[in-house]
């Protein structure tokens, strides 16, 4: 089975713990031994699936969205990107050379063609930028891949 994630960054600490309860639960019903997780590694609940799967004994696979898109992390979730990276069986380069939305959307469509569910964090709302959480939804739905939205009841971005 092959899980995708796609999720907002930037959370307040009260989603990211109610979102991590959530993904590992979702986590629980997939043998590790065949699992593999699908994820950009993003800052958030991209790279919180991710550690969850490894640590499990899950694979994973990153997209990188751009050949610059470790510049655009927040430098506090460098390192954790960093291990992820060295951690991963597979890394999937959009070949994008810039972060743009562009590059956003190609790494959400390579994401989604990479998966057999995608789980998304997301409040349903419109993506603010093109290529963001919704328009991934979006695609996801279009290409009929099934997704599991998870977003804690009552909370806002």
């Amino acid at each position: 089975m092959r899980v995708g994630i796609t999720g907002h960054r930037g959370l307040s600490h009260q989603i990211v713990s109610q979102v991590q309860e959530a993904l590992a639960g979702r986590l629980r019903r997939h043998d590790p031994r065949t699992l593999t997780v699908v994820t950009c590694a993003g800052d958030g609940p991209e790279s919180a699936l991710a550690r969850l799967a490894l640590d499990a004994g899950a694979a994973l696979e990153i997209v990188v969205p751009a050949a610059d898109f470790r510049a655009t992390l927040p430098s506090e979730h460098l390192g954790d990107y960093d291990d992820l990276l060295k951690h991963a069986r597979a890394v999937h380069p959009t070949g994008m050379p810039s972060m743009t939305p562009q590059a956003r959307q190609a790494a959400g469509e390579i994401l989604v063609g990479l998966s057999d569910e995608l789980l998304a964090v997301w409040d349903g709302l419109p993506a603010r930028g093109h290529g963001g959480t919704a328009d991934t939804v979006t695609y996801a739905l279009g290409v009929r891949v099934p997704v599991t939205v998870l977003w804690p009841e009552g909370a806002t971005r």
